[in-house]
C-alpha cells in the first residue's frame, strides 16, 4: 500500500526523530511511504482559535499534497482528528455549506478525511500488527491524549461502563522488557490543549504537574504517548523539576529505539 506521511509542524521543527521513527516503522511493515515535501500546517491552530475562515489555503494544499495516496498516516492524534472532522475546501461552502449533500458529493476533502489515520490506529486497525520487534527495558507510563482517546477512540474512557481497551497499550505490551505502570487517573488531560496552554497558562501548568506527579508516584522512567504535543508540555515540567524521568513518543519505542 502507498502511504502519504503527514508530519505535524511541531514534530518537523522540534522532534524530527519522531517523524523518522514513524517512517522506519511503517517501512518495516511493508508500506511504500512517501513524504510530500510541499506539506505545511494542517490549519488546526487557526481553526481551534476561532479563525477557521483563514484555513482555506492550508486545506486546499493538504488535499493537493495527499489526495493520491491509499492512506495518510500521522504520528499525532490531534492533527488527525482535525483533518477527519474539519477539513473542507472553500468550494464546499459555496455549494451549500460544510456537511450539506452538495458539499459532501463534491468536496475533494471528503476522501482525504476517510483515509487519514493516526499511527497507532493504522498499526492496529489497518495493518493489524501482532508482533513488534523491539526492546525497551524501562518502566513506562502511558499518557492517553484527549484527542486520541475521546476523538479517535484509541482507548476506552474510564467514566463509561464498558469493557476497557487501549490500542497504544496493546502495541506496547508486545515490546520486549517493557513494564507499563498503572496510573491513578490514566485518562486525565495533561493541560496542554494547543493554544489553551498559552491562553490559560496557570491552569495548564497545574494540570500538567498533576499528570507528571501521577507518573512519578508510580515510578515511571519514561512517559509515552501518541501525541508529541502532550509530551512536549509534560517534558517542560519534568525538566523544570529536574526530574530524571524522560518522555518518548510511542513511535520511537515501537521502532526499537532505547
Amino acid at each position: 500500500m502507498r502511504v502519504g506521511l503527514f508530519i505535524p509542524c511541531y514534530v518537523d521543527q522540534f522532534y524530527p526523530q519522531v517523524g523518522i521513527a514513524t517512517l522506519q516503522l511503517l517501512e518495516k511493515y511493508g508500506c511504500e511511504v512517501v513524504y510530500p515535501a510541499g506539506q505545511t500546517c494542517c490549519g488546526q491552530p487557526m481553526a481551534n482559535s476561532g479563525f477557521e475562515h483563514l484555513t482555506k489555503g492550508s486545506n486546499e494544499l493538504f488535499v493537493k499534497n495527499f489526495q493520491e495516496f491509499d492512506y495518510i498516516v500521522c504520528p499525532s492524534g490531534s492533527c488527525v482528528l482535525h483533518i477527519k472532522e474539519h477539513l473542507h475546501t472553500e468550494d464546499s461552502h459555496e455549494q451549500g455549506g460544510h456537511g450539506s449533500p452538495a458539499a459532501v458529493s463534491s468536496d475533494p476533502a471528503i476522501p482525504i478525511r476517510r483515509k487519514i489515520y493516526e499511527l497507532v490506529e493504522f498499526l492496529t486497525d489497518v495493518l493489524k500488527v501482532e508482533n513488534i520487534d523491539a526492546k525497551f527495558s524501562h518502566k513506562v507510563g502511558v499518557h492517553q491524549s484527549c484527542h486520541g482517546q475521546r476523538g479517535l477512540k484509541l482507548s476506552q474512557m474510564s467514566e463509561l461502563v464498558a469493557p476497557p481497551f487501549s490500542k497504544p497499550e496493546h502495541l506496547l505490551k508486545m515490546v520486549q522488557g517493557i513494564e507499563l505502570v498503572e496510573l491513578d487517573r490514566k485518562d486525565e488531560c495533561c493541560g496542554f490543549g494547543g493554544t489553551f496552554c498559552v491562553a490559560e497558562e496557570a491552569i495548564s501548568v497545574k494540570m500538567g504537574k498533576d499528570r507528571v506527579a501521577d507518573h512519578l508516584h508510580h515510578g515511571a522512567e519514561y512517559i509515552t504517548s501518541a501525541d508529541m504535543s502532550c509530551l512536549m508540555h509534560l517534558d517542560g515540567i519534568l525538566k523544570r523539576q529536574k526530574s530524571k524521568t524522560r518522555v518518548k513518543h510511542i513511535a520511537e519505542i515501537l521502532n526499537g529505539e532505547g
